[in-house]
């Protein structure tokens, strides 16, 4: 279900399955790791209304939050080095998850967790991260901050705002004020905006309504 890509490596897959809702991958050679994406493989998506946090764990000092994935956010790009705080801000993850899996760590290996929740439970721990983790070069990348779900009847209005938009491009030259939109633009559309959705999310639609 997941993957993870430490920067000037090979993809990693061998994911280590905890429980039901808990995972790892082991991260060797950890001091060496500036940046790390995690990403859903596209093979099973999140049951509805949830998701799941990331965590890295470093050798004495515990799990840390990092960010989150969705299936509207299906991967997130981590700065690892100097992203850590004094003491650890996640509890999804503890000695309790996997008992030997923080006693066979070294002092070069970190462990990179994920726990499957519900997004009700994610929201809030995203944004009590620190001010530090959410921006900035020397944390988390501020593409990890989730927002909170946007209410779904303007979800709705932006998307029919974009599809006029869109439609009204073609007014001058193919459409008159009169004339029914040949579906074939309307395909046009469906394909280029999921292309959007896909690659950068539902954020183009805000900056539109702007």
């Amino acid at each position: 279900m997941f993957g993870c890509l430490v920067a000037g490596r090979l993809l990693q897959t061998n994911l280590q399955q905890i429980d039901d809702t808990h995972a790892i991958f082991e991260l060797p050679n950890a001091s060496s790791i500036n940046h790390v994406c995690v990403f859903l493989i596209g093979t099973i998506p999140f049951p509805d209304g949830y998701g799941a946090t990331v965590h890295l764990h470093w050798p004495g000092r515990g799990f840390q939050l990092l960010g989150m994935l969705s299936n509207d956010k299906p991967s997130s790009i981590f700065r690892l080095r100097s992203s850590f705080t004094s003491s650890t801000t996640t509890r999804a993850f503890d000695s309790s998850s996997n008992p030997e899996m923080l006693s066979d760590a070294s002092d070069t290996t970190a462990v990179l967790g994920i726990a499957i929740e519900p997004l009700a439970q994610i929201f809030p721990q995203i944004q009590s991260l620190p001010s530090q983790n959410q921006q900035g070069p020397t944390a988390v990348d501020s593409t990890t901050v989730a927002r909170p779900p946007i209410d779904p009847t303007l979800l709705a209005e932006r998307i029919v705002r974009h599809l006029f938009n869109y439609i009204s491009g073609f007014a001058s030259s193919q459409l008159g004020p009169d004339v029914a939109v040949p579906m074939g633009i309307i395909a046009k559309w469906y394909e280029v905006f999921m292309s959007k959705v896909k690659n950068s999310g539902t954020a183009f639609l805000e900056r539109d309504a702007e």
